[in-house]
């Protein structure tokens, strides 16, 4: 399978046509970004990390009804993907509070939620992905009521899987960003699932082992990705 024109580069991905109309070819670089890009950096095999880890991820979800853009992976840092068009939509589970929650709302770091909670971003860099409701993605027709219905459904059973299989590998998931697409007018999971897109920490020590690293300049932080790819790997 072929590159052929790159579509789209965005922080972490770049996108290319195929052959094929119906398939894409993502490639996972080592760029890293925080803080709406504010904060710029690199990591060194977080693409091969975050390609290796997404794959995995997303053939267990797919095992357990999801379905996803994932087709197969090409190489250490490139898969080939279903050509999905994007919902500009950013989906993310808390299931314990931390990061931008925490901060909002004034809840401590670590907090357990009496409920999981299902937030919506606009996907767009420009304004800082603000958090919006179903209200919005209505007015604005980013999405049917159908389609976010089917969405909500996804993430909340996605938690239910990954939290299950995080946990197997000495893992607790905290939170994580999920992106979705329409593929023959179906809903479909998308984008990536990686130390990236996830709160993880170690569920003996609460050791911070995702991109946390990076943004709060922890240290460790090529280790601590491959070590998150080693214990997914299990």
């Amino acid at each position: 399978m072929k590159k052929l024109e790159m579509l789209y580069e965005g922080k972490a991905k770049k996108v290319y046509k195929t052959e094929n109309e119906k398939q894409y070819i993502v490639e996972y670089k080592d760029d890293a970004t925080a803080f709406n890009g504010e904060k710029k950096g690199a990591i060194i095999d977080k693409g091969v990390v975050n390609n290796t880890m997404s794959s995995i991820i997303f053939q267990l979800l797919e095992d357990k009804g999801i379905p996803t853009h994932m087709i197969k992976l090409l190489s250490d840092r490139e898969s080939l993907v279903k050509a999905v068009k994007i919902l500009p939509l950013e989906v993310i589970i808390r299931n314990v509070a931390a990061g931008s929650m925490s901060k909002r709302l004034g809840v401590e770091e670590g907090t357990i939620l009496k409920e999981t909670v299902l937030e919506f971003s606009y996907k767009n860099d420009e304004l800082g992905d603000p958090i919006i409701n179903d209200y919005y993605i209505f007015a604005l027709e980013l999405g049917t009521k159908e389609q976010v219905n089917t969405v909500k459904d996804y993430a909340f059973r996605i938690n239910d899987i990954l939290k299950d299989f995080f946990i197997q590998k000495g893992l607790k998931l905290i939170d994580f960003k999920l992106e979705f697409g329409l593929y023959d007018g179906q809903v479909i999971l998308a984008d990536e699932i990686s130390p990236d897109t996830c709160r993880l920490w170690d569920v003996k020590t609460n050791r911070k082992m995702d991109k946390d690293r990076f943004r709060r300049d922890l240290g460790s932080v090529e280790e601590t990705y491959q070590e998150v790819l080693n214990r997914v790997k299990q």
